[in-house]
């Protein structure tokens, strides 16, 4: 509450028709996306058109379709037929669910494979569905695409692994430039001769070509794919992290080092168990552990950060108009969420316009936070009374919101709860608290107060011209100005929870009635 903030968040613009009333995004209301890959096949069904899009139904089979391809350079018989049995599945629920037609891309294995052309057919006639195959470059653009869903305007380098291939791509200023594919997937990596010496050797020999290509890249690395998730679920387990939300967790080139050393000396099993890591996924982690100890040693990151968000998030963006790409995914979620579920939908912008004096100095990146705590305040209403305010801190806290860092996710989290309950003490709250500042902790508790006491004092337009909060935080003087229309609502408890958010900010209050 120190800065100052930017005209942007001054006024009320990003308040204006909501994107997904357009008949461009409604349209991409329900979209069906299967990505067979060199390991899985996966089917993802995205709901809503807002930016930050809700995964209506997600399913995956682990089939290892290339799994010995390097020995016989055909897909795995088994893998073959587990994955034709999954798209008849995916096919099925997709008109159960009367989605428009399915988008199937194939990766590197039907890509490389001897029988990918033959298996696309089989497909074809068993299923209907038509597999395109893409490029190891336009699967890196994919996936890139996918990390600007849920960071708009992001910059750095993107690593998408798989099971056969290793992408990369170069992202700036919300565009993708360069980018490059390898043959570092950890099934390949497993039938290297040599063991680990040999597969070493052949990483760095790889990782040298790449970064010859790309160039150097000291910015934030963005991992991409299933084998990094369940690296980052070690780290955190080794780490004793609080958070089990995998999409914007961070590490850094000590962590991975340290982690890529506990799975060496680890029992696998034991760790699998551990961190819920399936049989068939933890037996690619070391070899992806020697890909990553190497890629973070040749590039040297500033910092690292997992992307739940790849190749089928970036089809999805892929179809999206100009102007939706443009949007905020955090801000386009919580307006989609208000519009819903909120009984009042609308009134978030009132909100936020009735606690702005309290936090007029606070910079964008706060600001972006209050405005998505106004937006969501009242979304949980349907919940228990006993258990609203734990929902609401939940819901920001484990939900799938793009564009929001740990750290933020515990802040909104944290004003939510307060929007509902005085004392966080007791709450799932005090598992987290180390991800938040004592300052950012105290704003949070001054948000959801605010919030608290303006969602029962502006109830009626009507009442609503002229009542407003003034903060003097000099003189530590907390002032509400009543119309006469909102006296009757400023009753007893409206009083009390008042002196509640002064008590937060250390001050005094004072009650100005208008003429």
């Amino acid at each position: 509450m120190d800065g100052t903030a930017t005209s942007e968040y001054d006024s009320t613009s990003l308040f204006g028709r909501p994107l997904f009333n357009d008949p461009k995004a409604r349209a991409l209301s329900r979209v069906g996306v299967v990505d067979i890959g060199s390991n899985s096949v996966r089917l993802v069904v995205f709901d809503g058109a807002a930016r930050s899009p809700a995964y209506f139904y997600n399913e995956k089979l682990m089939c290892a379709l290339g799994a010995g391809m390097s020995d016989t350079g055909r897909l795995n018989p088994q893998g073959r037929d587990r994955a034709l049995q999954a798209l008849k599945r995916f096919h099925a629920l997709a008109e159960g669910m009367n989605l428009p037609p399915l988008t199937v891309v194939a990766t590197a294995a039907v890509r490389e494979a001897e029988d990918g052309p033959e298996f696309r057919e089989d497909v074809l006639r068993e299923t209907g569905l038509r597999i395109w195959v893409i490029g190891g470059e336009e699967e890196a653009r994919l996936s890139a695409q996918g990390v600007l869903l849920g960071w708009p305007g992001s910059y750095g380098l993107v690593c998408d692994i798989g099971g056969s291939s290793m992408e990369l791509a170069e992202i700036s200023e919300g565009r993708v430039g360069r980018r490059i594919s390898s043959n570092l997937g950890p099934l390949k990596l497993r039938d290297v001769k040599g063991g680990y010496k040999g597969r070493d050797a052949h990483i760095k020999e790889v990782m040298a070509k790449l970064a010859e290509h790309m160039g150097a890249q000291r910015d934030r690395l963005f991992l991409v794919g299933g084998s990094w998730r369940a690296i980052a679920r070690i780290d955190m387990y080794r780490r004793g992290y609080p958070l089990h939300v995998l999409h914007e967790y961070r590490m850094n080139r000590k962590s991975v080092s340290q982690t890529v050393k506990f799975i060496k000396s680890s029992d696998l099993e034991e760790l699998r168990q551990a961190c819920g890591v399936s049989s068939a996924r933890m037996e690619l982690v070391p070899y992806a552990s020697e890909v990553l100890k190497r890629l973070v040693q040749t590039f040297s990151p500033k910092d690292i950060a997992i992307s739940s968000y790849g190749i089928r998030e970036g089809l999805l963006y892929e179809q999206m108009p100009q102007e939706l790409r443009d949007r905020d995914p955090l801000i386009e979620a919580c307006r989609f969420a208000e519009a819903k579920d909120a009984r009042l939908p609308g009134f978030g912008k009132k909100l936020f316009k009735f606690v702005m004096p309290l936090f007029s100095r606070s910079d964008a990146a706060r600001m972006r936070l209050i405005k998505a705590a106004c937006l969501l305040h009242d979304v949980s209403w349907r919940a228990h009374p006993d258990y609203r305010a734990e929902t609401c801190f939940d819901n920001a806290t484990r939900a799938n919101l793009g564009g929001l860092k740990h750290s933020e996710r515990v802040f909104l989290g944290l004003a939510l709860l307060h929007r509902y309950k005085n004392k966080r003490e007791g709450t799932r709250f005090e598992d987290l608290e180390e991800l938040l500042s004592e300052t950012a902790t105290q704003e949070a508790e001054v948000l959801g107060k605010a919030l608290r006491f303006g969602a029962m004092l502006w109830m009626s337009d009507a009442s609503a011209d002229g009542t407003a909060l003034e903060w003097k935080p000099r003189k530590k003087l907390l002032r509400l100005k009543l119309t006469k229309a909102s006296v009757p609502l400023y009753g007893e408890v409206a009083q009390a929870r008042l002196q509640s958010l002064a008590a937060s900010l250390g001050a005094e209050v004072d009650v100005k009635i208008l003429r």
